[in-house]
């Protein structure tokens, strides 16, 4: 089949040919149609996730797809062959930048009703990152004011739709350009971080959902009010994380480590920082389905490209291009 992998990090991705994927009892064989350009994907590409996530090379890349079933494990019950459907595989699975890849049966869904093949392939991970972080972590109730930060990203745009439908007040940061796609999106308030900075207009959050890290995440310990809660996507990583992924004592010490810094600072301001890296849930796609029929959360789509041109497609997200929402590459 054909691919797009990484032979060596920091070398780039270069189209390829691979044996097909081999289907397991609890495998679903999915014929991938489209899968969307995640900044995740540039990190693993460049080895950046190298010692918490030790593959092993040549990588297939590509962390979310829809397409349709072509064939069954022996022990799957929930799918059948000619299932329209889309996933986030795990972790240790990836690979949708390819022709055909193998899923556990319950990293799986049935593909929304509503929405096209490019639409679906744009939605698992942002969106069961959106549903782990507001929903599991942080359950967030009506009334709750919720900052999410970069509102027209792939994870902004689900987030924003996500936490009003919880019933949250809404706040996030865009640029000017982007001012009115989010507010169309739900945000209540919306900081033009070109003109102002969001921790001197916003105060009393409950929660903030940051997605940059960096001085972003220092700053926005600012604005929680006492028991709030920061949950970051971009780091730093944390020892719980560690422990999720049953990393040794030496990587778990390490991790903790690397946020000591903003947990002392977090606890100095009666807040909490913690770290968010997504699982894949096919019971939570399943959740968010009917949100996603009823128009509750719909996919923001910038920009497609064909399966050849899946290099330029990362270097478009690497290089800032990409306006709103999430880019993806068609198979067919």
């Amino acid at each position: 089949m054909k691919t797009f992998m990484v032979e060596r990090y920091g070398d780039g991705v270069r189209a390829g040919e691979r044996p097909d994927p081999r289907v397991g009892a609890d495998d679903v064989l999915v014929r991938v149609h489209a899968a969307s350009v995640n900044p995740l994907d540039l990190k693993l590409r460049d080895g950046d996730f190298k010692a918490i996530l030790p593959y092993r090379l040549p990588l297939i890349l590509g962390n979310d797809l829809a397409g349709v079933v072509v064939r069954v494990g022996s022990a799957v019950t929930g799918f059948a062959v000619g299932d329209e459907v889309y996933a986030r595989p795990g972790k240790d699975r990836i690979g949708t930048f390819a022709e055909l890849i193998a899923v556990h049966q319950d990293d799986v869904a049935i593909k929304p009703a509503t929405l096209t093949m490019t639409e679906a392939a744009s939605l698992p991970l942002a969106a069961l990152t959106s549903w782990q972080a507001l929903v599991e972590r942080a359950q967030v109730r009506p009334g709750q004011k919720i900052l999410i930060h970069a509102g027209s990203g792939g994870v902004g745009t689900i987030a924003i739709q996500l936490a009003k439908h919880l019933g949250a007040h809404v706040a996030t940061t865009a640029s000017t350009a982007k001012v009115d796609l989010v507010k169309q999106l739900g945000a209540d308030i919306v900081v033009d971080y070109k003109k102002q900075a969001f921790e001197t207009v916003l105060d009393g959050y409950d929660v903030v959902l940051d997605t940059l890290g960096g001085e972003t995440l220092e700053k926005s310990l600012r604005v929680l009010k006492p028991g709030g809660k920061v949950i970051g996507i971009a780091g730093p990583p944390d020892a719980a994380f560690a422990r999720e992924l049953g990393a040794n004592a030496f990587l778990r010490l390490a991790m903790s480590a690397l946020s000591f810094t903003t947990r002392r600072r977090a606890k100095r301001r009666g807040v909490t920082y913690s770290f968010l890296f997504m699982k894949a849930s096919g019971d939570q796609l399943r959740e968010l389905t009917p949100l996603i029929d009823a128009g509750k959360i719909r996919p923001v789509v910038d920009c497609v490209f064909p399966f050849e041109e899946t290099r330029e497609a990362m270097a478009y997200v690497e290089g800032g291009r990409a306006k709103a929402g999430k880019v993806v590459v068609t198979m067919t």
